[in-house]
């Protein structure tokens, strides 16, 4: 059984408890297994999961989709809480710092913490360049060729390498594919390579159909053709269950309400999903 349960998420939900704000974190429990995909940006990810009754102690891994800090920064938290995994799993390039630049000004978007960090705390580090099967029927996925031209990457995002400032490739991006019944639950982070290019090489590398998938899509700057088509697109591969989160924006949220050949929701914080 696969049960996806939303730990933060940008939208309140009928839990007034929780708290919601800017960041994603997803918790996935599949069989006897436990993986936190997502941290959130900090402290309030810990408190939601408290209020759940979820224990974040002990998780077989924690995933990390990229190095944003509204899905990253909430793991110096975990960590420093005794709380995760001794297994992070993340994409290449991780720790090279991460930037949104608006004229002059460039705004630190990174993780907040180092490799030192993970060292001192006894965490081992898996970077997944390709697919990475860390437990039977689940795997991560990178390296995601860029073969639909209309999903690019906004220019003010930028990573600062060892040659200076360059556009931001999203090269760490990973997302996490969980085999269910017909097919392949994904679970994606914001999808900055573009939710087709990713799941255009899901199904192609794992060769399974694409189900269901979960998380954020970043379409929150898309137009209405482009989401159609990204949803019907999605139908093409086996898509049957969309639960956006987070970046996919309001837009896409009313896209699939109004669409009824795919079921859809927004996972907002305390929603769950459950695959039997």
């Amino acid at each position: 059984m696969l049960r996806i349960t939303a730990l933060m998420d940008n939208k309140p939900s009928e839990n007034k408890a929780l708290i919601a704000e800017h960041g994603l974190s997803l918790l996935a429990r599949y069989g006897e297994k436990r993986i936190l995909f997502d941290c959130g940006s900090g402290a309030n990810t810990l408190a939601n999961a408290h209020r759940l009754g979820i224990d974040l102690k002990n998780l077989d891994a924690v995933v990390l989709s990229h190095s944003h800090y509204d899905h990253a920064a909430g793991f110096r938290d975990l960590t420093e809480a005794g709380l995760g995994s001794p297994l992070l799993c993340t994409g290449a390039h991780f720790f090279e710092p991460k930037f949104a630049v608006s004229g002059v000004c460039c705004t630190d978007l990174s993780a907040g913490f180092d490799r030192a960090f993970l060292e001192s705390h006894s965490i081992r580090q898996q970077e997944v360049t390709d697919v990475y099967t860390p437990f039977p029927g689940v795997h991560l996925i990178a390296g995601f060729p860029r073969v639909h031209d209309f999903e690019k990457i906004p220019e003010r995002f930028l990573r600062r390498s060892e040659t200076g400032f360059i556009p931001d490739d999203f090269a760490d991006e990973i997302c996490m594919a969980l085999e269910v019944e017909g097919g392949l639950a994904v679970l994606v982070g914001c999808s900055h390579p573009g939710i087709l290019n990713m799941m255009t090489h899901v199904r192609q590398v794992l060769g399974k159909p694409i189900r269901a998938v979960f998380g954020g899509t970043h379409l929150v700057e898309a137009d209405g053709h482009r989401i159609d088509l990204t949803i019907h697109s999605l139908q093409d591969m086996g898509l049957e269950i969309l639960g956006l989160s987070h970046c996919s924006g309001d837009a896409a949220d009313c896209a699939i309400c109004a669409d009824p050949s795919v079921q859809g929701c927004h996972l907002r914080v305390g929603d769950n999903i459950f695959f039997d």
